[in-house]
Order: structure tokens, then sequence, then C-alpha cells
């Protein structure tokens, strides 16, 4: 028995796979974009099967198609959003800049899907006629990469984010008295807990959270409704507001009609701006991870300060080498974060006239992000800060050899002198404390006053 079959459309007829429930077209954008194997992701098919499901229950209370398809329509849009349908989206990402190919894999695959689970309806549900009514792909994929972006966003990303600041703010707490070298240009500075570096860390990741809870205010609109070119032919006026409310309440997400839609189809500027957020966040965590692999460097030739628990095996022929791996996975994350922020901004900069035309490479840059950056998030959190143990005694050791302590004597013996005393320090590799007793006439009392390192940390005057 054949293994295909025919289908036919407006361009002729197509061997599509047997068992498939897409069609002609569907089967047409497959074959014509062998490019990388890259296919839309699960969060992008997930919202995909909302913005269907929505449509056709608005298209029906609006009494614009028969509630029967409506039913069998929503039945089928939920189980794309459940998965079950996933391997039914074939299409490569690098395709028709529209993502119409994929908005007409979904109508393909909705439309047979729904007619073997229609009851007592004689019509035959149509791809354009029945699951795109009153839609456009120019509508359909905008709409979809912001719905997707934002339930990653709140369900994924920002969760995560959390996860990270709490972990944080907690492994300070725990050493809120060590007191450590600070370093600026990577040489020895003023003291600093590790509760303040670690709090410096956590305000990092909250800064990130509202950066791209901002950025959402501006995805939450929506531009279903816009059809072909922003004027809304070819659909019920009131449709794309009843659409926002529908989809909002199949979603938990607060979604709203774009207040112009020739500028929520012509461009992609908020999915620009939350990737620019997104990069923001990237940045940070890439200084937090490499300020944690230099913190662990050594054990014995580097600074050492914190121990970063042994996860696996660090080389293959030095026996015994442990590497900082949860923080190499994330700063190459952030690379690829940085990485995608570009593709995104070369795509929104392609919104000619009335259409964007790298939807698709947006789409899957921006959600690869979110993703990403927040399995990663949550990996440092739980794989690496809340298991480093902080090595005290090599930080004393550290702190006490410091000659920047010196600064603390500035307003008793002035900068000059300070800066003579801690030459001397250096060159001669011994403490602080006693090459300044040496060189002024400050008592020992005052001196382990004016160069107590926790005092140092509170700020104002040591004196």
């Amino acid at each position: 028995m054949s293994d295909v079959r025919i289908e036919k459309d407006s361009m002729g007829e197509v061997e599509v796979p047997k068992n498939a429930l897409y069609g002609a077209q569907t089967q047409r954008a497959y074959d014509n974009f062998p490019v990388s194997g890259i296919k839309f992701s699960r969060e992008f098919i997930e919202a995909l099967g909302f913005v269907k499901k929505s449509a056709a229950a608005v298209n029906a209370k609006l009494g614009l198609i028969d509630e029967k398809a409506a039913r069998a329509i929503e039945a089928a849009a939920q189980e794309v959003i459940e998965g079950i349908h996933d391997k039914e989206f074939v299409i490569d990402i690098f395709q028709t800049g529209s993502g119409t190919s994929t908005n007409m894999n979904a109508n393909e695959v909705l439309a047979r899907r729904a007619n073997q689970l229609k009851e007592n309806l004689d019509v035959n549900i149509h791809p354009n006629d029945h699951i795109n009514f009153g839609q456009s792909s120019n509508d359909v994929i905008p709409t979809t990469i912001r719905v997707a972006a934002v339930r990653s966003v709140t369900q994924h990303l920002i969760p995560a984010l959390k996860h990270l600041q709490q972990t944080f703010l907690e492994k300070g707490n725990e050493f809120a008295d060590v007191v450590k070298t600070g370093r600026t240009h990577l040489m020895d500075a003023m003291p600093v807990t590790i509760e303040q570096e670690f709090g410096g860390y956590a305000r990092q990741v909250e800064l990130g959270i509202q950066r791209v809870e901002s950025a959402l205010e501006r995805v939450r609109e929506l531009p279903q409704g816009g059809t072909a070119v922003g004027t809304g032919l070819n659909t019920h006026p009131e449709f794309g507001e009843k659409f926002a409310a529908k989809i909002s309440e199949l979603t938990g997400e607060d979604f709203r009609e774009a207040e112009n839609h020739f500028e929520a189809q012509a461009t992609v500027d908020a999915p620009v701006e939350l990737s620019g957020q997104l990069k923001t966040i990237a940045v940070s965590l890439m200084k937090i991870g490499n300020d944690l692999r230099w913190m662990n460097s050594g054990p014995n030739s580097g600074i050492g300060e914190v121990q970063l628990e042994a996860l696996q095996p660090g080389s293959s022929i030095m026996p015994g080498k442990i590497n900082p791996v949860i923080e190499e996975s994330l700063t190459m994350v952030c690379a690829q974060v940085i990485g995608n922020d570009a593709a995104v901004t070369i795509g929104g900069q392609a919104g000619n006239f009335e259409l964007n035309v790298m939807l698709p490479v947006v789409a899957h840059n921006v959600l690869q992000s979110i993703d990403i950056l927040a399995n990663s998030a949550r990996n440092l959190a739980d794989r690496s800060v809340a298991r480093l143990s902080v090595r005290k005694d090599n930080i004393a050791d550290m702190v006490g050899r410091n000659p920047i302590l010196v600064t603390a004597l500035n307003p008793i013996i002035g900068y000059d002198k300070a800066a003579k005393i801690a030459k001397k320090s250096y060159t001669e590799g011994r403490p602080l404390k006693e090459v300044a007793k040496e060189m002024t006439d400050l008592s020992d009392e005052e001196l382990e006053k004016a160069l107590d390192p926790i005092k140092m940390t509170k700020g104002g005057f040591t004196e």
C-alpha cells in the first residue's frame, strides 16, 4: 500500500504522508525550506493553539462560523495546546518571512483533526474558510509571538530569576560576617562582606526582573484583528477586542487589542524591546558567572575565596582537576542570548511598510533566549550558589595582607604617609598593621580600631 496520499491546493496536486494531519501547503513549505532542521518551539506551537482556539470561539459567538464547527475546532486546538500534534509542525523556521507557512500548517492540521472530531455536522471544515476565518498570517504570527513570549517570561523566566535572587540573598546572609578583599580593576581594593557582594548580585537579578516586566507591558498588545495590512478587512469590527479578552481568559494572562494595528503588524518593536532586556539580563549573569569563576579559581594558585561544589571530573588527562562547569555553561548561554538579540535587532528593522518579514527568526530567538536564560538561572542557583562554601581562613589571610586597607588611615595620618606604608607592606610582603605600627606613632589599640576590616565595610570614618 502507498505511504502517501494526494492533496490539492490552488497550485495543484501534492503528495503528502498518508497519516499526516497537515496538507498540501504545509508539504510545499516543508519541501521548499530544507535549511536548518530547527522547528518552532513547544511554547510557540502552544501559543498558536491558543490563538486558533480563541479565534474559533469568538467567531462563533459573533455568528460568523457554525457553533458545531467551532466546538470541533476548539477541541482540535486544545490538542495542539497540549502538544499532542507537535510532530505535525514540520516546517523550518527559516521560511517565508510572514510565517504564512506555519500558519497554514496549523490551519491544515486543525481542519483535518476538527473534521475527525465533529459531530452532527455536514459541513467540511476548511483550513482557510473556517480555521483561518477573520485572520491573516500577518496578524496571527505576530500575535502568537507575543502570547508565547508573555507566557514564557511569566511562567518560566521570572520564577527562575526570583529563585536565583533569593538564593544569593540566603547565601550572603549565611556568610554575613565574612569580610573579603574587594577588587577594582582586578586589583586589591577596600574590603567588602560576602553578604554585600552577593547582595549586589541579587539586586542585578531583581532589576532584570523589573526590566522584563516593563517590556511585557508593550508585548501584551496583540495585533490580532488587523488581518492582512492592519485595516481589519474580512473580520468583524469587534473581533480584535473580543479575541484579546478570550485569549486572556484561556491563558490567565492580561492581553489587550493593539492600540494601532498598523504599528503592531508593521513592526516587532515590542519583541525587540523584550529581547534587549533579555540581553541585559544575560550581561548581568555573565558578570556574576565570571565573578564566581574568579573567586573559585585555584584552589592553590588562584584567588580561592569560595569553593564551588565538585560536580564532575574536569580533565581527561589531569586527575583531580575540578572546573566551574555551571558558570561556564551559564556564560555560554549568555553569549548565545547576546547573539540572539543581534538577530532579533536585524529582524526588527525588516519591517517594510505594512509587515515585518522576519517574524519566524524573531520568534525563535526571543523564545530561545527566554528558555535558556530561565534554565541557566535556576541551574546556577541550585547547582552552584546554594552549594558553594567560603574559604574563611584563606580570605582572612588575604585581607590581612591587603595594603589598600591603609586607606582607612588617610584621615589620621594623611594620604602621602599612608601611601608609603602601603608600598612598604606590599614590597616586603608583610601585614599592613605591622608596618603601620613601625611607621606611625599610633598605638596598638588605635591601629586595631582604624584597620578593623569589618568597620571598613560599613562606610564612613573608622577612627
